[in-house]
């Protein structure tokens, strides 16, 4: 069993050095133990391989090593040795092996070309930089060329060359104008790798004269142009459509070699007109996935950190309406050598085994060759314990003056890799690193990590013990790192205390003591609970905790997993968040977190705004479904399908889901085969073997979806062995003596081919069984007879077909059959709680006497009698159930002052066990129920009589009856209460001296010892006086009130003809005549916002107003040049209108404006104002 490598957080011990062989030593990051430790150099930081710098500045060739004692440095130029001294434009930076060359004193950038290489070297071995290529970068300007402008006819081709000068690194090439803008590019015009400018069609827009290439020198930050060309483009009528021809790569075929981990890059670029479509294919396999890219208008396929898997035939195919071509490029991927195993540092005691490997890969295969201490292995000087077996080298008993610095190197043709790794042989006593006395605290029932690091060589052996005078520390309650950390897996309280760690070599011992603290956990006792609320409301989330007393809780809260809305209206207490004024944006979820700097716990609940239903969308129509659907690139487990999508309709498609047909096992039946974004039109489908695949695409948009394109042609994938197993496995047996194996069958095309069967094997768990397995075919269910009773066992189905057999399938614990449960509960108990409820606890049931499934157990309980009325009634009993080991239970709605009695018994998937002994017990008296009934009758003018029943539920023995009244006068006021208290026995009560002619409420109710019951009410009048009664006569009845109410209607007729005869006179009325009285030739109608009339006219007083009449929204017509509206000549804002326009009533003359009141006006509302509500 592997030991657990795991290092405290709390310590800065981590591994600096990882050996190969087991004896080596780790040796920690500690700053002082380094200080005092021996090390060979290793190099920290240097330039890069390939240095270009900038001619006018200074050159800096960086190298920076580290070591004990500090490394000494020197440099060698073009394989001899470099001397800075002789050369006063060269520095090496102090207490650094960085050269710094002068070039902005008179120095020349071009004299220090070459190869430098840096050694870094001390007592205990030398180590050496890369090889780095110093060169001067370069921007040479442009040839001087002649150009002649370009006449193009409209539709044909054209490639506007660019051919920048040669620069070190390569310039960055870019189309502009004079006005140094950019110029605009698309599927028809756009830039080559090469940097020339093709254009598949010219159109006369592309006439202009300053056409300019220019090339960026990004090292000396230099812009290069070229001479503008000139491009005409002259018109022939008509355009010839041409197919599409490639303008690049030229020819059928071309090559392409790319190494390993760059960026491949393959263009097509293709005339035509219309202007044609590429797409890219690559022969016999896909294009990889996530690592692919198109630029430059899909013309650019772009694969990043290329592999050798890479490799192949990649095609690009032109299209457009009048054919296509197509151009293949053959891309062979090599590779520089890369590391497979890096040789690592090394640290030994006197007398170890330890090994340095060196592996690397590429294409062609490196060559591995060793140097130690920057020599060539071969003439170094000779080391016993040392021996080169090809990439490793093999150190056996070394010793101190083993130490040394070895480079590795790995080339080949593209490239080379050198790495350091040195031998260090070190003889020290052990160094125990972790503070002493330093303090962990933990959680309990966490783990916790005491932490011992250390150091010695060789290895020492590490103890640990509790106490001051504790005994050594073993079991399996302690794990032992190897890094020398105590793990206690499971923290208890009784864990805290002192811990001592011991760490021994041959050369001596050493000890530290660490502290430890266990606290207990942090809980959230009452959590945040879903709400619902209306807008504008208030809510409120608690989140009480419980915590340990010495830890101090820090409380935050979170909407939807971000901070609170910096809003006044979140309030946050101790133990909630309020928030008030409730709106839409406060729907989410909201979380309690508790931080303590040990632990922290969490709670969530979501908020739910009752919210105004959404304004209804504007409604388009459905996507038309694509057409023209085709298959290309079939391989055996996967399809290439595009298609050409319908109609819109208006409404952006947003995706389109692609359905399949499998017509060799259920033709007519489609089903989900995957989706893609509305934008795409091909997708790369993975198929399944021994499936006849049709497939058919459908359009969705924010309507809905489209009706399916035709089917696709139909493609056969071969047949292979099951991918699958079935899933859904179960054992559960129907019978005390057997044992049913169920699973889910697999689908037709997840058979793989034809023949499909299932293996079904089962054994006996925890008994030295061996499989027993049968073979079944077209059925989901096996039955294996005579297992004993609920015992479990190990399951597992696989498929197989003809070619074979399916992964093997994962194991899954089933139970034979269950039988009824032997035992009843015992030690039943009732605790009656109050007069309604009662508590009933059990022993549970030995788990091998439930022969099955624990479900939980059943509470039987039933009333015997009530204890009021010593009378019997049929029993019904009740059953409550509670599930799991659960050995207690509440039984509620219980009668009180009532016997009862209860069993109880256990139940499993079988049914019922026997039932426990009855159990007898009683509730206690309660509070009645109100009285039957209550009824008032015989008033008279100062006296009533009551009379009532009994209550339908004493709950007790009642002691007395209260009855409570007081008058009610004809406003609905209450008068004063008087409350009598009368005997339990009496079941009716006159009451006198009461006011004759008055209402008079009741309110009466029962109680026992315990209290009152709830109270029933009603109300009775005294009768009336009859002198006072004689009196009063009803004044509908009298004949001068009837003959009032008929000259009020007789006038209002008269009224009503006056005013019909008056509007169909004809002639001028008031208003026309003052319109007369303007000077204004022309009368034009007013807009509609001014909310004025439009024109009368003379001929027609008749007429209704114009339709583009109104009144403005403020109830008010607005006042403009004349001083006369309708409101001034009719009755105020209460003129009416006839359903087809025209107005009721008779002009007069002005009268006095006045405010509209609204709906405190007594008058009907005018429809001038109604209108206007409506605004």
């Amino acid at each position: 069993m592997l030991k657990k490598k795991s290092i405290s957080a709390s310590k800065a011990s981590l591994v600096l050095f990882l050996c190969q062989m087991i004896s080596a030593l780790d040796v920690p990051l500690d700053s002082k133990l380094l200080e005092e430790l021996s090390q060979p150099p290793t190099i920290t930081q240097q330039s890069p391989k390939d240095y270009i710098v900038d001619p006018r500045e200074n050159i800096v060739i960086q190298c920076e090593a580290k070591g004990k004692p500090p490394p000494s440095f020197s440099w060698t130029r073009n394989g001899t040795h470099f001397d800075i001294d002789k050369d006063a434009q060269v520095t090496m930076k102090p207490n650094s092996g960085t050269l710094v060359i002068n070039i902005m004193n008179g120095g020349k950038a071009e004299a220090y070309e070459g190869v430098y290489q840096c050694t870094a070297r001390n007592e205990r071995g030398a180590a050496i930089s890369n090889n780095i290529v110093i060169r001067p970068s370069r921007s040479p300007l442009w040839t001087k060329e002649k150009l002649e402008p370009n006449q193009v006819r409209e539709g044909d081709s054209l490639v506007l060359h660019c051919r920048p000068p040669v620069g070190l690194p390569p310039p960055i090439i870019f189309w502009m104008d004079n006005a140094f803008q950019r110029l605009p590019q698309s599927e028809r015009v756009s830039q080559g790798l090469n940097g020339d400018l093709y254009f598949s069609n010219v159109q006369p827009e592309d006439t202009r004269e300053d056409y300019i290439c220019y090339a960026r020198f990004n090292h000396t930050q230099t812009i290069q142009q070229k001479q503008p060309i000139s491009v005409k483009v002259f018109s022939a009528k008509p355009v010839t459509e041409r197919q599409p021809v490639l303008l690049t790569p030229t020819g059928s075929t071309s090559t392409k070699v790319e190494l390993r981990g760059n960026v491949l890059l393959l263009e097509c670029i293709a005339a035509g007109l219309p202007t044609p479509v590429i797409r890219w294919i690559k022969e016999g396999g896909e294009l990889p996935a996530n690592r692919t890219f198109f630029e430059n208008f899909k013309k650019t396929l772009k694969i990043i950190d290329v592999s050798e898997a890479d490799s192949g035939n990649y095609k690009c195919i032109a299209r457009n309406i009048l054919g296509s071509a197509h151009h293949v490029i053959s891309v062979t991927v090599k590779a520089a050598p890369y590391w497979i195993t890096a040789p690592r540092n090394l640290v030994l005691s006197p007398g170890e085994d330890g090994t340095l490997i060196c592996r690397a890969n590429g294409n062609p295969k490196p060559n591995i060759s060793w140097l130690a201490n920057g020599v060539p292995i071969a003439i170094a000087p000779e080391d016993p314990s040392r021996k080169v077996d090809g990439d490793t080298i093999i150190f056996s008993h070394v010793q101190e003056r083993s130490s040394a610095v070895y480079q590795c190197n790995a080339s080949n043709e593209y490239g080379y890799l050198l790495a350091n790794a040195f031998v260090n042989v070190l003889a020290e006593p052990p160094r125990i690193l972790t503070p002493a006395n330093k303090l962990y605290q933990v959680i309990a029932d966490s783990p916790a990590l005491l932490d011992c690091a250390y150091f010695g060589s060789p290895k020492p052996e590490i103890e640990w013990f509790k106490g001051v005078k504790g005994s050594i520390l073993r079991g399996n309650e302690y794990v032992f790192h190897d890094n020398g950390t105590l793990e206690i897996p499971v923290a208890q309280k009784d864990s805290t205390g002192t811990y001592t760690c011991v760490a021994r070599n041959e050369l001596g011992k050493i000890q530290n003591e660490v502290q430890l603290e266990v606290k207990d956990p942090t809980m959230i006792i009452k959590q945040p609970e879903y709400k619902v609320i209306q807008r504008y409301g208030q809510v409120s989330f608690e989140c009480i905790i419980k915590h340990d007393s010495t830890l101090l809780p820090a409380v935050i809260w979170l909407k939807d997993n971000n901070e609170l809305p910096d809003d006044e209206r979140f309030l946050v207490g101790k133990d909630n968040l309020t928030i008030m004024n409730v709106t839409d944006k406060d729907d989410g979820t909201y979380t309690c977190i508790v931080n303590t700097t040990l632990d922290s716990v969490s709670a969530s609940a979501v908020l739910t705004v009752v919210a105004a239903p959404p304004t209804p969308a504007v409604i388009y129509a459905r996507p038309n479904p694509p057409f023209d659907l085709e298959l290309t690139g079939q391989l055996e487990r996967s399809v290439e399908l595009s298609w050409i999508p319908g109609d819109e309709n208006n409404s952006p498609i947003t995706n389109f889901v692609i359905e399949y047909e499998d017509g060799l096992h259920e033709p007519g039946v489609w089903h989900y085969q995957t989706e893609v974004p509305g934008t795409q039109t091909t997708v790369q489908l993975k198929l399944s073997p021994y499936v006849n695949y049709s497939f058919r695409v459908i359009a969705v948009n924010e309507i809905g979806r489209s009706q399916p394109s035709e089917p696709s042609e139909q493609y056969l994938t071969k047949s292979a062995n099951p991918d699958e197993n079935p899933a859904n496995v179960q054992g559960i047996g129907s019978e005390p003596d057997n044992l049913v194996i169920t699973w889910e069958s697999l689908k037709g095309f997840q058979s793989n081919g034809p023949g499909l069967q299932y293996k079904v094997s089962w054994r006996q768990k925890d008994v030295d069984d061996e499989w027993t397995s049968v073979i079944v075919a077209n059925v989901s269910k096996y039955i294996v007879s005579g297992t004993p009773t609920f015992v479990p066992y190990e399951i597992k189905v696989q498929a197989l077909n003809d070619l074979g057999y399916a992964p093997e399938p994962s194991e899954v614990i089933g139970h034979s059959g269950e039988d009824l449960p032997m035992v009843a509960p015992g030690n039943v108990q009732v605790h009656v709680i109050n007069s309604t409820l009662a508590k009933v606890h059990w022993d549970p049931v030995p788990l091998k006497s439930v022969r099955g499934h624990l479900q939980g157990y059943k509470v039987y309980y039933w009333k015997v009698q009530s204890l009021s009325r010593r009378s019997r009634r049929h029993v019904e009993k009740k059953i409550l159930t509670f599930r799991g080991n659960k050995t207690f239970g509440m039984l509620p709605g219980l009668e009180p002052y009532s016997s009862y009695k209860l069993n109880v018994r256990v139940v499993n998937g079988k049914g019922e066990g026997p039932a426990s002994p009855d159990k007898v017990f009683k509730t206690p008296e309660g509070v009645p129920s109100s009285p039957s009934f209550l009824k008032i009758t015989n008033p008279t003018l100062d006296s009533l009589t009551l009379e009532w029943g009994s209550p339908t539920h004493p709950n007790g023995v009642l002691t007395s009856y209260i009855l409570k009244f007081q008058p009610i006068n004809n406003t609905h006021e209450l008068g004063p209460l008087v409350e009598i208290r009368i005997p339990a026995n009496e079941s009716s009560l006159i009451l006198k001296n009461l006011n004759y002619s008055t209402r008079y409420k009741f309110y009466f109710n029962a109680q026992t010892s315990v209290g009152s019951g709830s109270q029933i009410t009603e109300e009775a009048v005294t009768i009336m006086d009859e002198a006072m009664a004689s009196r009063q006569v009803d004044i509908a009845t009298q004949g001068w009130f009837i003959g009032l109410m008929c000259a009020v209607a007789l006038l209002i007729l008269i009224l009503l003809i006056v005013c019909f005869i008056r509007r169909n006179k004809g002639g001028k009325y008031p208003v026309k005549e003052k319109e007369d009285a303007h000077a204004d030739p022309e009368i034009q109608p007013m807009k509609e916002d001014d909310g004025t009339f439009g024109e009368y006219s003379d001929a027609e007083d008749h007429k209704p107003l114009k339709k583009g009449s109104r009144t403005p929204s403020d109830r008010t017509v607005k006042k403009e040049d004349s001083d006369d509206s309708l409101v001034d000549y009719g009755e105020g804002v209460n003129g009416q209108f006839n359903e087809d326009g025209s107005f009721i009533g008779q002009y007069s003359g002005k009268k006095e404006k006045e405010p509209a009141e609204g709906n405190e006006s007594s008058e009907a509302p005018s429809p001038v104002n109604a209108m206007n509500s409506f605004v």
